[in-house]
């Protein structure tokens, strides 16, 4: 299968790789579960043998056959028991195993693949394809207990009647070609579903997160409908219904199998010369493994959904591979704290986005850039020119390139990366605002109180259970919230990514006029994204960026700056 964004194919290998490392804390009990099914399939073969044995006993049922008959039906038991719960029980943890890994995979993937992968994918693949896996794992039970069992009666089979077997395994043989050509036309089926999945996740976030832009806009609104979203699901419809009709075709023909090897060996028998036992064996052994056969031939269209779906989370998993170190268990024991920083520089760093269809490439840099603690540096140009690239640059988020990131004029090594982020806290332009606060001392939950009074929120906003009691609000509040966060963390670097852009002018005058100074006076770094150059007069420094370079570098004092006398002194309300 190839990935569309990459246009490379998931290397077997890995997939492999990437199995054999999920299945490999369970393998003792796997193993186990295997053998107990495998053991409930033979004495299900040896207790179909004792009842073919009762029918043709002279001399009726015996004692010792009760007692056989009563010890194999309680091996049987026990075996399918033991086996269906092991392989349950292994199933569900592995499940939650891939879950953790996906999404450890994610969290310590480089930001740059992340975005690139897109989030309706990645959301199809956490949910849709980890719930094509976990389905199998409620049927991998039965359908295990369903190979032992067909694999004991044919072995019987084979014990009973050398001559009357050849007509199962012909009939098993044919058979298996049958369902071997219907899993090649299944498999190509599912793979465009999968793909079809993808384009219907995209289309259900466009129904709900642009439900106001569709309902002003009837031409978008019945082609993203219409066309996009209907289509992707008559696609899915289409594709499932054919891989269906080849599955009961193939069944049917199976099952139509069964029967004609009963005729042909109640036809021939006498020409064949195999007594009345070995044949009413023969016929009790095939009528009874019809249900094993139909429940393993009824399994393969999930297990072949599954492994499409595992070929999906292979591809994100190889496309994640380069991991960031440490994400997830945090610092070694003893490791010193990051030190204070003093300077924080880029030499020569790139960042490029390369082009995807009929764009072009975008590249920031090659850019030198020094940020000395303590000043207010704000960060301008036009729209796409790049600004928001160069913090997350700076912030580690996107790597250099062949240039540096030098904090006191030294690199950063990899392991301390993620150290040396915990010196920022950021607000971006396009940020995620979590309803909980990380910090949880009666201090700082009295601070974040006083600091949504400040911001005019406190009337809609409370603190309970160390979370915000509400995150349902206007576009220019929750920036406010997030921007709590961002104070509560009391990180000595603060970024702010155009964050006056949704707020109204009374707020915006607050924010620079009274906020950005007393964050100053608090000693933070401030790194500043901009367009209100009324304001630029208030920074220490100005960088404007042009087409992904910087092309101006000016004291903040160069730039006219009136204070507005009307400007609050005290924060605004709502």
């Amino acid at each position: 299968m190839t990935d569309r964004s990459t246009g490379q194919s998931p290397d077997k290998t890995r997939i492999g790789h990437e199995l054999f490392r999920l299945f490999r804390p369970f393998l003792p009990m796997s193993l186990f579960s295997t053998v107990m099914g495998v053991v409930a399939g033979l004495t299900t073969a040896w207790l179909l043998a004792t009842i073919n044995d009762g029918l043709h006993a002279p001399d009726g049922i015996t004692g010792k056959t009760v007692v056989t008959f009563v010890v194999l039906c309680a091996v049987t038991l026990a075996g399918n028991a033991i086996s269906g719960v092991g392989n349950s029980v292994i199933g569900q943890k592995i499940i939650a195993a891939l879950r953790k890994d996906i999404s450890a995979r994610i969290v310590c993937a480089p930001i740059a693949e992340v975005e690139r992968y897109r989030v309706h994918r990645l959301l199809a693949t956490l949910n849709s394809d980890v719930d094509t896996v976990s389905a199998v794992t409620f049927n991998f039970p039965g359908f295990m207990v369903a190979v032992a069992i067909a694999l004991g009666c044919v072995v019987y089979m084979l014990v009973l009647s050398p001559l009357l077997f050849l007509f199962a395994l012909a009939a098993i043989l044919i058979g298996l070609g049958i369902n071997h050509y219907a899993s090649l036309r299944w498999d190509f089926h599912y793979q465009g579903v999968r793909g079809a999945q993808d384009d219907l996740q995209k289309q259900y976030r466009a129904i709900t997160e642009g439900a106001k832009e569709l309902r002003l806009n009837r031409a978008r609104r019945q082609r993203v409908y219409g066309e996009q979203l209907s289509g992707a699901a008559d696609l899915i419809s289409e594709l499932k219904s054919r891989a269906m009709r080849l599955y009961y075709a193939a069944n049917a023909m199976g099952s139509m199998l069964f029967f004609v090897v009963i005729g042909l060996i109640l036809l021939l028998q006498s020409s064949l010369g195999v007594d009345s036992r070995a044949v009413s064996g023969f016929v009790i052994v095939l009528l009874y493994i019809r249900g094993p056969i139909e429940m393993i031939a009824g399994g393969l269209p999930t297990l072949i959904q599954a492994r499409v779906s595992f070929q999906r989370i292979a591809e994100l998993t190889s496309q994640f591979r380069n991991q960031e170190p440490r994400l997830i268990d945090g610092p070694a024991p003893g490791e010193p704290a990051f030190p204070s920083m003093q300077t924080l520089a880029l030499k020569k760093a790139t960042h490029v986005f390369p082009a995807v269809g009929d764009s072009t490439q975008f590249q920031l840099g090659p850019v030198d850039l020094e940020i000395r603690r303590g000043e207010t540096l704000f960060i301008v140009g036009e729209n796409g020119c790049g600004k928001t690239t160069l913090i997350k640059t700076l912030l580690s988020l996107y790597n250099p390139g062949d240039g540096e990131l030098l904090v006191d004029g030294k690199p950063v090594p990899a392991e301390r990366l993620d150290d040396f982020r915990q010196q920022f806290s950021a607000v971006f332009s396009d940020y995620h605002l979590f309803d909980d606060l990380v910090a949880s001392d009666p201090q700082t939950l009295a601070h974040a109180q006083a600091y949504l009074e400040q911001l005019g929120l406190a009337h809609k906003v409370s603190i309970v259970d160390r979370a915000f009691s509400t995150i349902d609000l206007s576009a220019g509040q929750r920036k406010r919230l997030a921007l709590v966060h961002a104070y509560l963390e009391n990180r000595p670097w603060m970024v702010l990514d155009e964050w006056a852009a949704d707020q109204d002018p009374t707020f915006r005058r607050y924010f620079y006029q009274e906020m950005l100074p007393d964050f100053k006076r608090q000693g933070k770094t401030l790194i500043v994204i901009s367009h209100d150059d009324r304001y630029f007069g208030l920074a220490d420094r100005v960088v404007r960026l042009h087409q992904g370079r910087i092309v101006e570098e000016a004291d903040g004092s160069t730039f006219a700056y009136e204070p507005n006398v009307d400007a609050p002194v005290s924060a605004p309300v709502e």
